[in-house]
């Protein structure tokens, strides 16, 4: 069925929160971004912003994801909105009375990842909550969507917010943009005081001895231990650290000034997500199949060298619209793939040790696009990276290819 999750009220009330709540996200990163940039002019308070955004999913998604299946899913992202909140409102204080310093900065940026650790996988184990498993994976690439429409869209209202009220009063503006998520929560008849069938025997929660008793006990699962190793890999090698770059690529195409042509090529990649999304739901095409997330991300690393390699601007558009339709299709995918076949007693340690994969990687990226890119510039260093994950993609797909089929039962959903 077309947009199947939307059939759902209480998911079209997350589908709109989830997507304010990003579009605050990036609203925030670019109003403190900027006011970093201009007050203390320092790369290395912009490498830390990146590091502290994605380490605290490294080291604590697991933890967050454990913990969410065990406690209310619903105070637990109350709790990451009300930091998100109070970052912006400590952001715009700070802004306007011209008292801020690098060790403040230093301090919010950190409290922002915090804050997305106790978003983001608690939101995904809700998701099952709200429909049922037949129309997973549409929720899966729904939710995955709306977080595109932050992105895409945030960049320009948290120019427009600067451009209107100034970065402080633009960035107080910004917290009331966590409002809809937080609200809507507070009476939203979901999460486990409401679940007909709660699993019994649940694991304790153990931090990081947790994650690595899931990861051995994923060993079982071909298909969530290849799916999550496929979401790690992606990040560890390319990750969002082309977009980062995204300056020094515009630069060398000729558009590398503030105007329409950057902020079209800027967009490109979410704009590409956004109509995979549209397209695959409307159509439902490409259901769920391991083999099917291999080959999307193999011809992801495609589209990526062939963005790192041309010197037309309108092929870099189309490279990076097809990368983004392509990123949106075997990512939400993958993760459908892993919250399909998640135990029910384990899925919560589950999506949290998928989440540290898919997301707290990405601080690696940073080295393998970023710092290797000063070495040999960043179209080779993207180039290099696209081609090492192609590799290793292609390894995962022969791997899985080669092991032996197992009769499934008629009623099993699909799972590759």
């Amino acid at each position: 069925m077309s947009f199947g999750a939307l059939q759902h009220r209480g998911f079209r009330f997350f589908f709109v929160g989830n997507a304010a709540a990003m579009l605050a996200d990036n609203c925030e990163h670019v109003i403190s971004y900027w006011v970093m940039f201009q007050k203390f002019h320092s790369a290395e308070l912009g490498g830390f912003a990146v590091i502290s955004h994605w380490v605290p999913f490294l080291l604590l998604s697991g933890y967050a994801g454990a913990l969410a299946s065990r406690v209310d899913t619903r105070r637990m992202i109350q709790l990451g909105m009300l930091l998100f909140m109070a970052v912006s409102i400590c952001w715009g204080v700070l802004i306007a009375t011209g008292a801020l310093q690098v060790w403040e900065a230093m301090l919010l940026l950190t409290v922002h990842g915090l804050a997305g650790v106790l978003w983001n996988p608690p939101a995904q184990l809700l998701i099952h909550d709200i429909v049922e498993d037949n129309h997973l994976a549409s929720a899966v690439r729904l939710g995955a969507t709306s977080r595109y429409l932050g992105t895409l869209l945030g960049p320009a209202v948290g120019n427009g917010l600067m451009l209107l009220f100034g970065p402080a009063l633009g960035i107080f503006f910004n917290a009331l943009i966590y409002l809809p998520m937080l609200l809507w929560l507070w009476k939203a008849p979901y999460g486990r005081r409401f679940r007909k069938i709660i699993a019994e025997h649940e694991p304790p929660v153990r931090g990081l001895g947790d994650a690595l008793a899931t990861l051995r006990s994923m060993r079982k699962n071909h298909v969530i231990l290849t799916m999550t190793m496929l979401a790690g890999a992606a990040s560890f090698f390319i990750g969002t650290a082309y977009q980062a770059q995204m300056p020094n690529f515009a630069t060398d195409l000729g558009h590398g000034n503030a105007g329409l042509s950057y902020a079209a090529l800027a967009a490109a990649d979410a704009a590409g997500g956004v109509c995979a999304a549209v397209i695959l739901e409307s159509r439902g095409l490409l259901l769920p199949r391991v083999p099917t997330a291999l080959l999307l991300c193999m011809l992801w690393c495609v589209a990526l060298a062939a963005f790192a390699q041309t010197h037309s601007y309108a092929l870099s558009l189309t490279a990076l619209f097809c990368a983004g339709f392509l990123e949106l299709s075997f990512s939400a995918m993958a993760q459908a793939l892993v919250q399909l076949n998640a135990p029910v007693a384990l899925r919560g340690h589950v999506i949290g040790v998928y989440v540290m994969a898919a997301l707290g990687l990405r601080f690696v990226s940073g080295f393998t696009v970023g710092i290797l890119g000063a070495v040999v510039g960043v179209h080779a260093s993207l180039a290099l990276s696209a081609a090492a994950l192609f590799v290793l993609v292609g390894l995962l797909y022969a791997w899985q290819a080669a092991r032996p089929r197992t009769p499934r039962p008629n009623s099993a959903l699909a799972a590759g």
